[in-house]
């Protein structure tokens, strides 16, 4: 019986060689951040939040409204790290899994501690003049306040990324596995549902400036509820005469087309006039020209049930960009 070779390696041991080292890597960068990560979470709750609370310089519903779930999020990392420490890595984030929900929590108040940040900068002295004082102190190293609140938000991104990695590079043998499998599936699907509520604060966030472009009684209302994909100028062409520039708003539901206001209206300079809503249920969309590319813009052809549009672009890569938003429109309302 021959001996095997030394020199020839196994494939499979090789890869399970890959495996570990990635294993061993990642685990040290989620240990090496998570340091890092409950420092700067400290540092918010020790300079900021204790300070003001024992200062009286914000009232607790301003405070509320400003940190949400800090320092409950807080706690969650110091309960973590220790586990992270010893290298029970599984024990660890079984344990930490409970707690996603306070994520959830402070994504959900992620616009208004922004909003009331900038009113507190604005109308409270004292408030701004504390803040400017905290993040002077060499511990912040030239990060503000505004730098820091996202924080939460980034590490549940690092989270399911490390994590997610750490359980794939796991062997199935290991007694770790499950744990780490499971607390990969209950991140990534937290993680999910803290994107879907950025979507829909940006969302929102579109809908009232939209909104506040729109003037007169016919536009009340116009936006609420929708999905907004685009705004842009185009050039409507009539069956005779010239072609006349609109502003075009585009939702998931509605195309809206709106005249801008006499730049000298005393009221209302600035603003846009809703002059015709187009359901995208009833849209039939062709490019009658543009396909190729050349820099001469292009014309689309948008039918309804009682009305056609042809709506002209000299910019060929944004008539591509509304045909595909159109397009896109149209398709979730198929659906």
């Amino acid at each position: 019986m021959e001996n095997p070779d030394p020199s020839v390696r196994c494939p499979l041991q090789d890869q399970r060689a890959r495996w570990e080292r990635k294993r061993i890597c990642t685990a040290r960068e989620l240990l090496e951040t998570e340091r890092r990560y409950q420092e700067q979470l400290g540092l918010v709750a020790t300079y900021f939040m204790g300070i003001l609370r024992a200062k009286g310089t914000l009232r607790l519903p301003e405070r509320q409204a400003l940190f949400g779930p800090w320092e409950l999020i807080y706690g969650a990392s110091q309960d973590l790290l220790p586990y992270l420490e010893r290298g029970r890595w599984g024990q660890g984030l079984e344990g930490f899994c409970p707690h996603l929900e306070l994520y959830t929590q402070f994504a959900a108040n992620a616009e208004r501690s922004q909003t009331t940040l900038q009113e507190q900068l604005k109308k409270n002295k004292r408030f701004r003049r504390f803040v400017q004082l905290q993040e002077g102190r060499p511990e912040f190293g030239g990060l503000q306040l505004q730098d820091l609140l996202p924080l939460p938000l980034q590490r549940l991104q690092q989270y399911e990324n490390l994590v997610v990695a750490l359980a794939e590079n796991t062997s199935p043998n290991s007694p770790e596995y499950q744990q780490l499998a499971r607390a990969a599936r209950l991140i990534s699907e937290t993680a999910q549902r803290v994107h879907a509520i950025g979507q829909r604060q940006k969302n929102d966030q579109h809908l009232r400036r939209v909104q506040a472009l729109l003037s007169g009684r016919q536009a009340k209302g116009l936006t609420s509820g929708r999905w907004f994909l685009r705004q842009g100028w185009l050039l409507v062409v009539p069956p005779c005469g010239e072609p006349r520039p609109r502003m075009f708003f585009l939702f998931t539901d509605v195309l809206l087309m709106a005249k801008p206001r006499p730049p000298l209206h005393l009221l209302q300079s600035g603003t846009f006039a809703c002059r015709a809503l187009y359901p995208m249920a009833q849209c039939q969309l062709h490019r009658v020209f543009g396909h190729s590319g050349a820099p001469c813009g292009g014309l689309l052809s948008l039918s309804f049930t009682h009305e056609k549009l042809l709506l002209m672009s000299t910019d060929q890569e944004e008539l591509s960009r509304w045909y595909n938003s159109l397009t896109l429109a149209i398709s979730s309302q198929k659906k």
